[in-house]
């Protein structure tokens, strides 16, 4: 039994047993048969349930007693008793069926339409009669209350055959070129057929009269759908006495209220492929449709899917067991399959049996893989030694390897590896270790940009996990972990450059403590390495010798501080004279310039030295400046710089200065001699 789940709906195939590889011939299966306890009890719910080729048709009888099929070659009908559970009877035929009807309870009373027009009736002993209808027929359906059969075909009208009278009443004049399927309501009994235009007319039995016409071709497009023809009616079905389900040849399922010319709603199979069958299934309100390739179940409120089936042949006809979870389906292939699903409701009476195996085979589930072979690749076979057997009858080709019996590949391997219990030693004791490895520090991956602060943080976490540990708060999320940071450890243009005048002066300790990282990262890749050697843990320095330090480190702040000023200025100075060197042994080029129109020439050195000075950066000119005086750069306690600009005095204003300190001169010299002139005038009068 194979049993599939989609969307949690659990799907037993009936019709399958224990999977067997389709290259065994029918000798060894059989052989496997009387050896294999398992082969021998698999489930074959109904004996013999298939057709010789193909199964076109398969119908339920209302009784629920009997399970009727065609199918070919040659034509044929079986008959199989659900209470046996076997076949009651094969009748063979003239041709092929189009369609059959089961019009009693039982199998007394069956109908066929077959492909050469003719129109045959079975009773229980057998052929009971044989008539003939003008055009070829598509699909019929039976009027109970009239006795009168309606049939469709390849033509325009619908002809009536009524059964009572044994004779053919006139027909009904439909304005399509060919009908394709037809169906009756069973509570109002309106009869509606579908149109290869893509309509569906509905007519009334009692009056022979049309009373609707629906377009359900151009309901069927949507935006989403992509059309090459027009969709004609492929199947139909009615569902109470209001709703209607329509399935179209290019893949669409439409449900209908009679009260309204819109769609409740719209279902794209998504394949293209002509709509075969639709069913309605009242337990939990689901539409059953299907098309050659796959079996769709869906809410006929929502259009949700609640699963699907994918047989492994084409399908050509869908056969829902009444008021049960079991579906029966038509193939292009001798077998007919049997789905059983829970979900949908309980076993059938005669089969009862299924509830409480599928209940036993949910609590023990068994794969579905072929148990008898195993898969192999020709590394495998390489490994085990068997690469000669490669061509001969021990191995299938299959794919890109080969499929070998169980039996040999575990002798195989037992010979290949007779060693197997000094392997499984190695790896408890490689386990083992494992074990005692996970209590020692483990060396973190670092990042390949500011290991050295990452490493910090790390240390960092550590400190903050043992303190909320002991408070039992929560810990914060890590900079290292967090999406935000993550640029910061990836990119080398965020490298923290330690060698910088702001890092040094910020952090003044760095240097000591970048020197006790890199130690420690020295001692875990040793320590690393040495686990890998399988060599004894050494011993590093105690973690209260090193907070005791770091403790003495920030005392000494204030000094450390100092130093690294002192060290900047040293360095700035170094640099200076560097630079003034160098442009000492540069040697000045003649260059010619061109005067712009509109400008007057002052000099060459002030153009000069402007030009040079446009080159430089802000930087190069800022210290220019310091140099000449007219800037002056001081550090303050926090570690920032403060830079004062002196403005620079043109030489007009040199000259303006300069003759106004003469004025001034002047004017001095002017008073000190009127003041002693007056002196002595002062004098003589007193004289005289």
């Amino acid at each position: 039994m194979q049993v599939s789940s989609l969307n949690e709906v659990k799907i037993y195939s009936l019709s399958a047993g224990r999977s067997l590889p389709e290259w065994l011939s029918d000798r060894k299966k059989r052989a496997l048969q009387k050896k294999d306890v398992d082969i021998r009890r698999r489930i074959e719910l109904i004996q013999d349930f298939e057709m010789p080729t193909v199964s076109t048709k398969i119908r339920v009888s209302r009784d629920g007693q009997y399970i009727m099929a065609v199918g070919t070659y040659k034509p044929r009908v079986r008959c199989y008793d659900t209470y046996q559970l076997s076949q009651k009877f094969e009748r063979c035929l003239d041709s092929e069926v189009v369609t059959f009807e089961i019009l009693s309870d039982d199998y007394s009373k069956i109908v066929f339409l077959q492909c050469d027009r003719y129109v045959e009736f079975h009773s229980q002993h057998g052929h009971y009669y044989r008539t003939r209808i003008p055009k070829f027929g598509r699909d019929f359906s039976y009027h109970y209350p009239s006795c009168d059969l309606y049939f469709v075909g390849s033509s325009s009208e619908v002809y009536r055959l009524n059964l009572e009278q044994g004779r053919f009443l006139n027909s009904l004049q439909t304005d399509a070129s060919e009908n394709n399927v037809c169906d009756i309501n069973p509570v109002h009994y309106l009869f509606a057929t579908g149109t290869a235009e893509g309509k569906v007319e509905c007519w009334d039995p009692r009056t022979r009269n049309r009373v609707g016409l629906l377009d359900c071709a151009l309901s069927s497009v949507t935006a989403d759908t992509e059309i090459d023809c027009l969709p004609s009616i492929s199947a139909l079905k009615f569902n109470g006495a209001l709703n209607m389900a329509v399935g179209t040849s290019t893949g669409q399922v439409l449900l209908y209220d009679l009260r309204s010319s819109n769609p409740l709603i719209v279902k794209d199979h998504q394949y293209g492929l002509p709509i075969k069958s639709v069913e309605f299934q009242h337990q939990l309100d689901l539409i059953i449709s299907a098309d050659s390739r796959i079996i769709k179940m869906w809410n006929k409120d929502t259009g949700k899917i609640f699963t699907s089936m994918e047989p492994e042949y084409d399908i050509n006809d869908v056969c829902l067991y009444p008021n049960s979870g079991m579906l029966l389906t038509a193939n292009e292939a001798p077998k007919m399959n049997i789905y059983y699903m829970p979900v949908l409701g309980p076993a059938p009476k005669w089969c009862s049996f299924l509830d409480n195996l599928t209940e036993e085979l949910e609590e023990n589930p068994e794969s579905t893989v072929y148990d008898d072979y195993k898969f192999v690749t020709r590394k495998d076979l390489e490994n085990l030694g068997l690469a000669h057997l490669i061509g001969s009858s021990l191995l299938r080709a299959y794919m890109h390897g080969f499929f070998m019996d169980i039996r040999l590949y575990h002798k195989a391997k037992l010979m290949a590896n007779p060693f197997a219990y000094e392997e499984y030693r190695r790896e408890k004791i490689r386990q083992k270790i494992e074990e005692t490895r996970a209590q020692r520090v483990q060396l973190k991956k670092l990042p390949k940009v500011n290991k050295e602060l990452a490493l910090k943080l790390i240390e960092e976490e550590g400190e903050e996990q043992q303190a909320t540990r002991k408070r039992k708060q929560k810990n914060l999320p890590s900079l290292l972990k967090d999406d935000r940071f993550k640029v910061m450890f990836e990119n080398p243009d965020f490298q923290v450059d330690e060698q910088s005048e702001e890092f040094r002066l910020l952090n003044p300790l760095v240097s000591k403590i970048s020197e006790k990282r890199k130690k420690k990262l020295k001692l875990l890749q040793e320590q690393e390495a040495q686990e890998q050697e399988e060599e004894e843990e050494p011993e590093g320095k105690p973690s209260d010798a090193e907070s005791s330090e770091s403790s003495d480190d920030e005392k000494g702040w204030v000094e450390e501080v100092r130093k690294q000023r002192k060290l900047l200025r040293q360095e700035e100075k170094v640099k200076r004279q560097e630079r003034f060197k160098e442009d000492q042994q540069t040697l000045l080029k003649p260059q010619f310039f061109e005067i712009k129109e509109g400008e007057e020439f002052r000099s060459f050195k002030d153009s000069a030295k402007k030009q040079k000075l446009m080159k430089k950066t802000l930087g190069d000119r800022l210290k220019l400046e310091e140099k000449l005086g007219t800037l002056d750069v001081s550090d303050t306690t926090v570690g920032s710089k403060q830079a004062t600009f002196r403005l620079k005095k043109s030489e007009q204003q040199k000259k303006q200065h300069e003759a106004e300190k003469q004025h001034r001169q002047e004017r001095k010299a002017l008073r000190r001699s009127a003041s002693h002139l007056r002196s002595k005038h002062g004098r003589g009068r007193r004289f005289h």
